[in-house]
């Protein structure tokens, strides 16, 4: 016959005892319970380990009569450290089809070479090009799906015979939203009162590009998570 262990078995005095002998646990588990046990000297301790890592970026598209033009800066930080100033944040998916990416670096670079083969393959099997539309359904589906594990900002912008020039924003979360520009990262707060005083319906490539230009060298300035170069694509 099976006997219950006796360690398991909690004494009564101990059981109604307003003073328990198990050790204090705390609410975000051993981790937190290893820094309260052996604290860092604050000379020594490491402030990206200390707070949130924020990550930080501008990027931009804008559509016109023709076409699209994509600008993001070239800054990757994690908190006060620049990883990389010279990144390339505008990443082709197809021949007429662009995205700029947001967010950590690896969930969408990950993202991007996904959407990148799954196009390939539709284009493959059915030897046309896909839309703008089809690139953007499907950043939009992976990142819903996986809102909970990644942190990832998409503006897919091209041209397609169908719609001409088109820009979707995909924020993180899973949404998808057509508009005529979108802004995105830590520096696009900076931009919105920028662009509402300088972008108008009807405006020229050439406009554009330089509007494009002049709104990235804006949060470059204002936002120190955002730096580099400014890199332009249309």
């Amino acid at each position: 016959m099976l006997q219950r262990p006796v360690s398991t078995i909690l004494p009564e005095q101990q059981f109604l005892s307003s003073q328990s002998t198990h050790p204090k646990f705390t609410s975000n588990g051993p981790a937190q319970a290893a820094k309260e046990m052996f604290p860092c000297d604050p000379v020594t301790a490491d402030p990206q380990t200390d707070a949130a890592v924020s990550l930080g970026t501008t990027i931009m598209a804008v559509a016109y009569d023709g076409g699209v033009v994509l600008a993001a800066d070239s800054r990757t930080s994690t908190g006060t450290y620049v990883v990389n100033r010279a990144a390339k944040k505008l990443t082709r998916l197809t021949d007429n089809v662009y995205c700029c990416r947001s967010g950590s670096a690896a969930d969408t670079q990950n993202l991007s070479e996904m959407v990148v083969n799954y196009l390939q393959q539709q284009e493959i099997s059915g030897g046309r090009t896909l839309p703008v539309a089809s690139a953007a359904t499907l950043f939009q589906k992976l990142c819903y799906m996986n809102k909970w594990s990644i942190s990832a900002g998409i503006i897919v912008a091209g041209y397609d015979e169908t719609n001409g020039g088109s820009v979707y924003s995909i924020p993180s979360g899973g949404s998808c939203v057509r508009l005529p520009y979108a802004l995105g990262g830590s520096g696009s707060i900076f931009l919105y009162s920028f662009m509402d005083a300088n972008y108008r319906i009807g405006m020229t490539k050439d406009e554009c590009l330089d509007l494009c230009r002049r709104a990235v060298s804006h949060a470059l300035t204002r936002d120190g998570s955002s730096g580099g170069l400014v890199r332009t694509m249309c």
